[in-house]
């Protein structure tokens, strides 16, 4: 892959942090920057609730651009793909023809995305894939990144879970039907720190609150 110009899929959670450290590794494909959904009507980062100021805050750790995707509370598939789809075409006109994502086991996903990567002709990268979940999520812990997870949904895990760190309390905790990456969308993270950030984010939990039929922990600038 010499000479591959790519970009990460990047919603600031864990598996698109151990996705792009994947792919940082790879011999050959250069990681040129971020692309991350964001809703309007929240200046957020689409389905994570996190404060677009903390995502700046990410990139300029990681030392790489961001590229913001914004749709509209409540988008369509259709609306959402649109957005997307102009966005991998423009990047494709700068001579990016791949895109990395953290996606792990979720057979559907997976096949989505390369619906829509065809139609831009372009290709994706899943460095994680069929990974085992429970030793991701461990390795993760070890390794030495910081997480705090942002968003919950109840009807697959209390709402106490929602503002804890991402560490080994959390993931003993975990009732075993939850899988320890959240992968069937129980829960989702904020990566604060680690060993591909330059520096660590300071973040402190605010608020949390029940919107759109999830849990959100306002994280805040520390």
């Amino acid at each position: 892959m010499s000479g591959v110009r790519a970009i990460v899929s990047w919603s600031g959670g864990k598996d698109s942090s151990l996705a792009l450290r994947e792919a940082l590794r790879a011999e050959g494909l250069k990681i040129v920057c971020l692309l991350t959904t964001l809703t309007t009507d929240y200046d957020r980062v689409s389905m994570h609730g996190v404060r677009r100021e903390l995502l700046t805050k990410q990139a300029l750790s990681l030392r790489l651009p961001l590229d913001e995707v914004w749709i509209t509370k409540g988008a369509s598939n259709a609306e959402y793909s649109s957005a997307m789809r102009r966005a991998m075409l423009r990047h494709r006109a700068n001579g990016v023809s791949h895109i990395v994502f953290g996606d792990l086991f979720l057979e559907d996903i997976r096949r989505f995305r390369e619906e829509e990567l065809l139609k831009a002709e372009m290709q994706g990268v899943f460095p994680l894939w069929k990974r085992d979940t429970q030793e991701l999520a461990a390795q993760f812990v070890k390794d030495g990144f910081k997480a705090v997870v942002c968003t919950v949904d109840p009807k697959a895990l209390s709402a106490n879970y929602c503002g804890r760190e991402f560490d080994e309390s959390f993931l003993s905790d975990l009732p075993p039907s939850v899988d320890p990456c959240g992968e069937n969308g129980e829960f989702h993270t904020f990566v604060y720190g680690g060993p591909i950030f330059e520096d660590e984010i300071p973040v402190r939990k605010g608020e949390v609150v029940l919107r759109d039929g999830f849990c959100f922990a306002d994280i805040l600038p520390g």
